[in-house]
């Protein structure tokens, strides 16, 4: 008898710590000041896990393979909305179909649209295809406020993340200075992959793209002779202007328009229409006599149309990543900008450079 009561005492304590030790922890993981961030995509989600950092808990909707065009609101979505402190969209309708239902089945009132809870992440963003004419059915899934595919420029990526600081600046003001000097750090880090270390170094991220902008870059480094200093995915893509590819959608407006490059027809005859028999012949007709090499596609669109014109043409099919791998459950901060490395890098090497 008294060993066993013996043996017992020390598994009671045992368990007695163990419940301390969970409690704190569930304690510590619902603190006040946690901000549980749930966003449409993981390009989002992984620009405000860096900006956060350990003060959030951040979730994305929408997997990296998912196309964010044609989601269901199902009652998993509406459960992760349910608890969140701030709400992150691509905006531009890219979520128009599925973003409404889940918001309203979630019946947090603090995630609704003009609340401090909801954030539009396109608000600033340099923004492409803007209809200039009323945006009717029959042209196809075109948005009326411009392309929402704007993440694939990485100036646009920069943007975002100085809109996400400002926000969580707003809901947690005893943070702001942690916010500021993770969005510094994103921008130097951004910067120093878009141009090169010694470059951003010697002239400054802002600046350099301050004078891209302009249209002066390359004439400002050619006068104050840093050219050959140009690196970076700037400096990987520049020989490659000018090129041509062909794309499935029109997911690689940004990336194109920021590099260089030309993206003259795409696979589908208007966005979102599947591609026809008549319309892949004009492409393959147009890769022929252009000489185009590259045909360009995220991994959840369908090959058979891409396929089809590679086998009559010679060109390639090269599927690359649109999004920030993963299920949304645990996007790293780094994998936005590791994302734009793998564009440029299998954009760069399919097209010879």
């Amino acid at each position: 008898m008294f060993r066993a009561r013996n043996c017992r005492m020390p598994l009671l304590a045992a368990m007695a710590a163990l419940l301390l030790l969970w409690t704190g922890g569930a304690a510590a993981e619902a603190r006040p000041d946690r901000v549980r961030i749930v966003t449409t995509t993981t390009d989002l989600a992984s620009i405000a896990r860096y900006i956060a950092g350990d003060l959030a808990e951040v979730r994305a909707i929408c997997a990296g393979d998912d196309d964010p065009h044609y989601l269901e609101a199902v009652p998993s979505y509406i459960s992760i909305a349910r608890r969140a402190d701030l709400w992150v969209r691509v905006g531009m309708d890219l979520e128009i179909g599925w973003e409404g239902p889940v918001i309203d089945g979630s019946r947090n009132r603090a995630i609704r649209p003009n609340r401090p809870g909801h954030l539009d992440a396109s608000q600033g963003v340099l923004r492409l295809d803007v209809p200039t004419e009323r945006v009717t059915p029959a042209m196809g899934d075109v948005h009326p406020a411009g392309n929402p595919h704007y993440w694939t420029d990485p100036l646009n990526g920069r943007i975002v993340a100085d809109t996400i600081a400002d926000r969580l600046e707003q809901l947690r003001p005893a943070h702001a200075e942690t916010f500021r000097e993770n969005l510094q750090r994103f921008q130097r880090e951004l910067d120093a992959r878009m141009f090169g270390e010694e470059l951003v170094e010697a002239v400054g991220g802002e600046r350099l793209w301050a004078l891209k902008l302009e249209g002066r870059l390359e004439d400002h480094l050619r006068e104050n002779e840093m050219l050959d200093g140009l690196g970076g995915w700037k400096g990987r893509m520049r020989p490659l202007a000018g090129r041509e590819v062909v794309a499935f959608h029109k997911s690689w407006v940004y990336f194109a328009n920021r590099f260089g490059l030309s993206i003259p027809i795409e696979l589908e005859p208007k966005p979102g229409i599947p591609p026809t028999a008549r319309h892949l012949r004009d492409v393959v007709d147009l890769v022929e006599g252009r000489g185009i090499g590259v045909i360009l596609m995220a991994p959840f669109y369908p090959r058979r149309g891409a396929d089809f014109v590679a086998q009559r043409t010679g060109a390639i099919v090269v599927v690359c990543p649109l999004s920030v791998p993963g299920d949304g459950t645990d996007v790293p901060a780094e994998g936005y900008l590791d994302l734009l490395d793998k564009q440029v890098d299998t954009i760069a090497s399919a097209l010879g450079g």
